[in-house]
C-alpha cells in the first residue's frame, strides 16, 4: 500500500487519538463510584429489608399487647363484680360463698399471670421499637450514601462524556485527513491489533511490539519508498518512520 508520509505520520496522530478514547471508555465502566454506590445500594435495600422486618414485628407485638391487655381487663372486671356480689350481702349460701370466694382467688391468680405476660409484651415491644428507630436511622444514613457517591458518579461520568465528545470531534477531523483505503486499513488492524494498529519507530524499535528490528529489516525498510507503509515483521502493525527511526531518510520512489 501506498500512502504519502505526512499521510503516514496523521495516523499516529489518529492513534494517539483512539488510544486515548479506549483509555476513556475503560475509565467510565470502571469508576469508582460504581462499584461503592453498587455496595451502598445493596447495604441500602438490606436495611430496608430488616427495617420492614422489624416494623412488622413491632406491629404484631402491639397487637399482642392491646390483646393482652384487654385479657388483664377482662378478668379485672370480673373479679370486681365478683368482689361487688361477696361485699353486698346478696349470697347467704355458705357453699355458694366458698364458691365465690374460690373464684375470685383463682381470678386473682389468673390477673397476676396475664400482667406478667403484659409486662414481658411491652418489654419486647420496647426493644423492638428502639430496633425500628436505629433501622430506620441507618437506612436514612445508606440512602444518603448512595445519593451522594451517586452524584460523584454521575459527574465523574458526565466529564468523561464531555472528554470523549471533545476527543472523538478531534478524531473525526483527522481521520479526515487520511486517505480513505489507509484509513480503512487502519481501522482493520486496530480491530485486529487490540485497538492498536500503527506504531512509530525509533531508533530501530518498534514501539507497538517494543522490539528491535534485525538489520535485514531495517535495511529493508530503509529501501523502501518514502510513500510504502511498511509494517512490523513481529507484530504486523503499520510501522511510521520518524527522525528518530534510526535509519538514513529513505529514498524517493
Amino acid at each position: 500500500m501506498k500512502a504519502e508520509p505526512a499521510a503516514q505520520a496523521r495516523l499516529l496522530d489518529l492513534q494517539a487519538l483512539d488510544s486515548e478514547l479506549r483509555r476513556l471508555e475503560h475509565r467510565l465502566h470502571n469508576l469508582p463510584e460504581i462499584v461503592e454506590a453498587a455496595e451502598l445500594k445493596q447495604r441500602a435495600d438490606a436495611l430496608e429489608a430488616d427495617l420492614m422486618t422489624a416494623q412488622t414485628k413491632a406491629s404484631d407485638i402491639q397487637r399482642h399487647q392491646r390483646k393482652a391487655e384487654s385479657d388483664v381487663e377482662q378478668v379485672r372486671a370480673r373479679a370486681d363484680r365478683n368482689a361487688e356480689r361477696l361485699e353486698s350481702g346478696a349470697i347467704t349460701n355458705a357453699k355458694d360463698l366458698q364458691n365465690l370466694q374460690s373464684e375470685i382467688e383463682s381470678l386473682g391468680r389468673r390477673q397476676s399471670e396475664l400482667e406478667e405476660i403484659v409486662l414481658g409484651v411491652m418489654e419486647e415491644a420496647e426493644t423492638i421499637s428502639a430496633d425500628v428507630a436505629r433501622l430506620g436511622e441507618e437506612r436514612e444514613a445508606a440512602v444518603a450514601e448512595v445519593t451522594e457517591v451517586t452524584a460523584r458518579r454521575d459527574t465523574a461520568a458526565a466529564e468523561i462524556q464531555w472528554d470523549r465528545t471533545r476527543i472523538t470531534q478531534d478524531r473525526e477531523r483527522v481521520a479526515g485527513e487520511i486517505p480513505d483505503d489507509l484509513l480503512k486499513f487502519y481501522d482493520k488492524l486496530r480491530g485486529q491489533y487490540d485497538g492498536v494498529a500503527v506504531a512509530p519507530l525509533r531508533y530501530g524499535r518498534c514501539n507497538g511490539c517494543k522490539l528491535a528490528l534485525s538489520t535485514m529489516e531495517l535495511n529493508e525498510i530503509r529501501a523502501a519508498a518514502a510513500d510504502e507503509v511498511v509494517r512490523c515483521e513481529e507484530c504486523r502493525r503499520i510501522l511510521v518512520r520518524t527522525e528518530e527511526s534510526g535509519l538514513n531518510a529513505p529514498a524517493a520512489e
